[in-house]
């Protein structure tokens, strides 16, 4: 019985995707760092705390440009969609924080 239905969810072009139960906690990230190679997009997601000098990255995502290009316009349509049902997400106004992180953008 579930062969027939991977069997016709692959025919209808869907993917099974499963969601393990660590992974659905989630991790809180309130800066993303961003690098960038001729192959390659590196999102660092650190959660900072105020006074704490040193903080560690959470979770490291490695996307193709094509990749990265996609999910920039999935995240500008979810953004826009969002915005739509709830009201303009209001941008506050960031101190500039020196990052003293890793290499540059070249691999």
């Amino acid at each position: 019985m579930a062969d027939d239905q991977n069997k016709q969810n692959q025919k209808k072009g869907q993917i099974n995707i499963e969601l393990d139960e660590n992974v659905a906690q989630g991790i809180y990230s309130n800066l993303a760092i961003i690098n960038h190679s001729q192959s390659e997009f590196i999102l660092d997601f650190v959660s900072i705390m105020p006074g704490v000098p040193k903080s560690k990255v959470k979770s490291r995502i490695i996307l193709t440009p094509q990749h990265a290009k996609r999910l920039l316009r999935a995240l500008n349509d979810n953004i826009q969609r969002f915005e739509k049902a709830h009201g303009k997400v209001k941008e506050q106004e960031q101190p500039t924080m020196p990052l003293n992180f890793g290499p540059t953008g070249e691999a």
